[in-house]
């Protein structure tokens, strides 16, 4: 428990660092992106995200091994911090949406 909460501070601190939002909306949106990513390794979660171009996108998707389709070759991109990957269950192929986006 010790570490998903350090997860979820440094999380907010990165939001709070990054934008001009309360520490508390950070910390919200921190918890908002743990509770889905947590929710998205169980099963195949909808939720919702704002797009680049301020279009509100309705997303299926999971991170439960069970529903990915098998990964050939290795995948040297740098990791993102600010960046969710997900699985979209609608379109068969992997998504991403910035984290702060997420309604």
């Amino acid at each position: 428990m010790k570490t998903i909460l350090s997860k979820i501070m440094k999380t907010a601190w990165q939001f709070f660092k990054t934008t001009g939002m309360t520490f508390s909306e950070c910390l919200k949106k921190a918890w908002k992106n743990y509770k889905l990513i947590k929710n998205m390794k169980e099963g195949i979660v909808k939720f919702y995200f704002q797009k680049v171009n301020g279009e509100i996108r309705e997303a299926w998707g999971t991170l439960n091994e069970k529903y990915l389709p098998q990964i050939t070759g290795i995948d040297n991109r740098k990791k993102n911090d600010f960046v969710q990957v997900y699985f979209d269950t609608e379109k068969q192929e992997f998504r991403s949406f910035k984290k702060l986006n997420l309604i």
